[in-house]
């Protein structure tokens, strides 16, 4: 990698953090303007949380950051905490009946898995879960594997665009497009995707798209959206009723009680709760563009993908995939059978490494997610650690993490 931005980041220097994934890291920069807001809420909690006195229009230029970086209008978009949360208020909404079917593949998030199940219980739906062909090496083959799932009953396609247990980036287009043409809901699940490749949500034309701001664009933990085409927000209901639910909201044109749209207002007027995260959302935005983040993103794909190469080589294993389809900056490793809390509990123990280390199917797999605070070296102490505790190589302390 050409430059390491390690020092505008706040991880505990003693670990090597290559799971970026999961939580993802907030550049301080950031923090500290999600920490200006929150000092702003607790100086005056009433004023800062009365949309007549302003917070309203703050959400709105967040919303307005958001949607610009996203490629929609800030009509499509609401705020919510988490893609598992925007994608619950989604699939809890659609008039799914008995005898309908939800196409999904094997490769999806656990909660969302979770949730499918849910509904398919409350609904008298039924799930169809289609194996993806692995190693996955084609976009045909994944086009064709998921279409020949359909049939006459199928209501709902729930598909990842970036796959959490294998890191793979689904072609998901022409299935999106596949769906309207037949008249099937498309909710995809994009919790890794915002600011991990460039993403247009108008373009892309699902009925429904959640993301996480705080993975890969590197906001506050707590700030996701949920976007939905216009033609189908009337269909949204709120998990929770509040301050926002308005009594007319299925007819056309119906304005929440802060002025959006039903649909924003009901999602995003929950009673208290601390808007910071979502506010700091232009922050983050602006840091990348500082740090042409995308030219950093290039990097970090380098340095994975050579990782990943070396570790494969080591142990004489074939990759899930071919690089293509692999996440940008986050790849899922194979490595030998194991339990996997213990090599991932002996990792950091020992190495001080944080990485997810699981089983999926039959495959063992180390996660591992590249960011620009990551340097080669830390690189080589995941390489070095990893053989030494499979018994490639004689096991000693301290590797170097310069």
């Amino acid at each position: 990698m050409t430059t390491n931005l390690a020092e505008q980041f706040l991880l505990d220097p003693d670990v090597v953090f290559l799971n970026h994934g999961s939580f993802g890291a907030c550049p301080k920069p950031v923090f500290e303007d999600y920490q200006r807001w929150q000092l702003k809420l607790e100086r005056q909690p009433v004023a800062f949380l009365d949309s007549r006195r302003g917070l309203e229009a703050k959400l709105r230029v967040a919303r307005l950051a958001l949607a610009a970086e996203l490629g929609s209008a800030p009509e499509n978009i609401a705020q919510v905490t988490n893609a598992t949360t925007g994608l619950n208020i989604a699939l809890q909404s659609l008039p799914l009946a008995e005898g309908d079917e939800i196409l999904t593949t094997d490769h999806e998030y656990s909660a969302l898995e979770k949730t499918l199940v849910f509904i398919a219980r409350r609904t008298g739906a039924k799930i169809v879960v289609v194996k993806v062909p692995m190693p996955f090496v084609s976009a045909d083959a994944f086009h064709e594997t998921v279409l020949a799932g359909i049939t006459p009953r199928t209501r709902l396609l729930f598909l990842s665009h970036i796959t959490s247990p294998t890191a793979l980036l689904f072609p998901i287009e022409r299935l999106i497009a596949e769906a309207r043409a037949r008249g099937i809901f498309s909710v995809i699940d994009g919790a890794h995707t915002p600011g991990h490749i460039p993403l247009s949500l108008d373009a892309l034309g699902a009925d429904v798209y959640s993301g996480n701001c705080h993975k890969w664009m590197m906001s506050p933990k707590g700030s996701a959206f949920l976007h939905v085409r216009p033609e189908l927000q009337r269909m949204i209901d709120p998990l929770v009723v509040s301050h926002g639910w308005t009594a007319d909201n299925k007819e056309p044109g119906v304005r929440g009680p802060l002025g959006n749209s039903a649909f924003i207002d009901e999602v995003e007027m929950q009673g208290t709760r601390d808007p910071s995260p979502w506010l700091a959302v232009p922050s983050a935005i602006a840091f990348r563009h500082a740090h042409d983040w995308w030219r950093v993103s290039a990097d970090c794909r380098r340095l994975a993908q050579e990782t990943a190469e070396r570790i494969r080589t080591q142990f004489g294993l074939d990759p899930l995939s071919s690089p293509e389809f692999s996440a940008p900056q986050m790849v899922a490793i194979p490595i030998p059978p194991c339990d996997p809390l213990a090599i991932h509990d002996a990792l950091l123990a020992d190495y001080g490494i944080e990485i997810p280390v699981f089983a999926w199917q039959d495959h063992h797999i180390a996660r591992l997610s590249c960011q620009g605070y990551n340097t080669r070296g830390q690189m080589d102490v995941l390489v070095e650690a990893l053989a030494e505790l499979f018994g490639l190589r004689q096991r000693h302390r301290k590797l170097n993490t310069a």
